[in-house]
């Protein structure tokens, strides 16, 4: 089997992790530079586990690029990364909400 469907579905599902990431920060109530204080925590656990799925894009990207082809192994292993990987936003949101109490 060809590599190209098995890198377009996790390049669209690692955007959606992306995009579900940064939804779940708010906009702040106030005016001014002072209101953006209470959302640094939220602001960055996005930007780590931002890096972190820009990390394994990259090594993945890298990875299929010097593949030939997949087996089915390899597409039920991506699935499990992929699975992994989609808990990101849940656990972002998780220690931006608590001011990473929860390390």
């Amino acid at each position: 089997m060809g590599k190209g469907r098995l890198e377009a579905f996790s390049d669209g599902v690692l955007a959606i992790i992306i995009t579900i990431m940064v939804l779940e920060l708010k906009a702040p109530h106030g005016t001014g530079f002072d209101a953006l204080g209470p959302l640094m925590p939220s602001f960055l656990s996005y930007v780590l586990s931002f890096v972190y799925v820009g990390i394994y894009w990259n090594n993945h990207h890298h990875l299929l690029h010097a593949a030939k082809s997949v087996s089915g192994a390899v597409l039920w292993a991506n699935l499990h990364l992929l699975f992994w990987l989609s808990l990101l936003p849940f656990t972002t949101a998780w220690m931006g909400e608590n001011h990473f109490e929860a390390l």
